[in-house]
């Protein structure tokens, strides 16, 4: 299969820019704790936002109020996989409501199997990482999907280095569909960045709405665009912001 060419597109400021978090706007690092902005790339997402109108988007998996310490607080951030949304300046996502009791306990029975795994409660949303524990990858991801199967409108997605347990409503795609119905991002012409498969609904939203999607790194994608690294994107924002 031909290689998809790199930076075949360009940014404008009629754009609804949405950009993935961990693996993105930031390089993956083991311990997603640890997984910060590179110095100086706050105020490169503040500019280019300024520039679109504020419609520029982080949306991601992550907690929405884990997102939130992470990038700058004037920014919408869409969390939980747009269960949970931020609007510019507001400081907290409320309640979240849990995934059910027995689910929770089933899959921590799971990840209870295998040294160095670890469950994540994320609201609705249960992450099962294994980063430390790689080879467990096969075993871990046919016991959970077995585990979830009563659980109406669950489905178990395979990111890198994590199986999430979502729910439906749990979609980057959704997510975004619905903020380019509404201000700031409504009239635009919807940009999704990305590099895991959580972000491949997202992709395909983004370019069924006349859109485009750009996937970072290598892998199947629906994107039909393709950057190579976390630093390219960076650049890209840079000359964005510059402009």
């Amino acid at each position: 299969m031909p290689r998809i060419p790199e930076r075949s597109f360009t940014l404008s400021a009629h754009d609804a820019v949405f950009l993935d978090f961990d693996g993105t706007l930031a390089a993956l690092q083991d311990d997603a704790e640890t997984v910060w902005l590179a110095d100086g790339m706050a105020p490169i997402l503040e500019a280019c936002a300024d520039r679109l109108d504020g419609a520029l988007a982080i949306i991601s998996g992550r907690d929405a109020d884990d997102l939130a310490r992470r990038v700058p607080q004037s920014l919408w951030r869409f969390g939980n996989h747009g269960l949970r949304v931020l609007a510019p300046d507001e400081h907290s996502g409320g309640n979240m409501t849990a995934a059910p009791h027995q689910l929770i306990e089933a899959v921590s029975d799971i990840a209870g199997r295998y040294p160095g795994v670890r469950v994540e409660p994320k609201g609705q949303v249960l992450a099962v990482h294994y980063r430390a524990t790689p080879s467990a990858e096969a075993e871990l991801g046919i016991a959970l999907r077995q585990a979830i199967q009563p659980f109406a409108g669950y489905s178990l997605q395979h990111g890198k280095m994590v199986y999430e347990a979502k729910p439906a409503a749990a979609n980057k795609g959704d997510c975004l569909l619905r903020a380019i119905s509404r201000e700031p991002f409504a009239g635009r012409r919807p940009v999704m960045i990305g590099d895991d498969t959580t972000d491949e609904d997202a992709f395909i939203a983004a370019q069924s709405a006349g859109g485009i999607a750009v996937k970072i790194g290598d892998g199947k994608t629906a994107a039909r665009h393709h950057m190579a690294t976390v630093d390219d994107v960076h650049a890209l924002l840079r000359e964005f912001a510059s402009e």
